[in-house]
């Protein structure tokens, strides 16, 4: 008894990895067949097409495609059939079944999967970022972050920093505190990337205080004497004038609305450059 066999060309305009784990799922029901396929990834043009479907034509291969671009989905029907090649269109189906049941037209973007894939490890890495930076734990942080988040303690320096965090930006912070010396490496960088942070010394009073009883601290200590309070957010003030960074009084502010704050600072920045 003679094997039988098969060739697939499994043809994307991405990694073409869903058309080949269908691909290799169908060739598995047929026992005794011995079944290759040939994965062709990044498929953008026609010409690239017609490169593959003259190598495709001299094996008698199926095409099982993935291909988002609906001109490309058509020409490679087209040539198919001239050349009398089996095809299946994995995505097109199901693309216009949502289109017909929803409505609404297709993106038609190649490879939006694995752009998504990209933001979400952005944003994991940029989270990563903020735990290990954060409160100024490693000072080198400040020369890889996108953003550099200054001011005394308690002017919510780390959640601003897990909130940006989410955005996709890699946020460090570094509180001053008047008797240690800041950072070498927070003048090294440009003041365009640092965002001193400030709050009515009343408030921060209150915020202090409030964070002493969570303690089980007496509110007596320095950490909230308001006297101490001021002479921090001066000489805060102080390193934020010499580095030449913005400077937002966080008071009564949301972090939603601090961090909105921010990223306008830097799209600005970066439109400007």
């Amino acid at each position: 008894m003679t094997t039988q066999s098969a060739v697939i060309y499994v043809i994307s305009d991405a990694l073409g990895e869903t058309a080949e784990f269908v691909s290799r799922a169908a060739a598995a029901q047929f026992v005794g067949v011995k079944t290759r396929i040939r994965r062709v990834p990044y498929v953008r043009d026609q010409a690239h097409l017609e490169d593959i479907m003259e190598e495709a034509a001299t094996e008698q291969a199926i095409l099982v495609y993935t291909l988002v671009l609906k001109d490309l989905r058509e020409y490679l029907e087209e040539k198919a059939l001239e050349r009398g090649l089996r095809t299946v269109d994995i995505l097109g189906p199901l693309i216009g079944a949502l289109a017909g049941q929803t409505g609404m037209d297709p993106t038609h973007t190649p490879n939006i999967i694995h752009r998504l894939d990209e933001q979400y490890f952005r944003k994991v890495e940029a989270v990563e970022f903020a735990v290990k930076y954060d409160d100024g734990k490693d000072p080198r942080g400040v020369l890889f972050a996108d953003v550099v988040l200054i001011g005394v303690s308690r002017t919510s320096k780390t959640p601003l920093s897990m909130y940006l965090a989410h955005k996709g930006l890699k946020a460090a912070n570094i509180p001053l505190v008047p008797e240690v010396d800041p950072p070498d490496e927070l003048f090294s960088i440009s003041s365009r990337k640092v965002i001193g942070l400030t709050v009515r010394p009343e408030l921060l009073n209150q915020i202090r205080t409030e964070r002493l009883k969570t303690l089980g601290l007496g509110a007596t200590a320095d950490y909230a004497n308001l006297d101490r309070i001021m002479r921090e957010l001066e000489y805060a003030r102080g390193i934020m004038k010499r580095i030449g960074c913005p400077i937002i009084d966080a008071t009564g502010k949301a972090i939603e609305e601090t961090a909105s704050i921010i990223l306008e600072i830097l799209f600005k920045g970066d439109r400007n450059e």
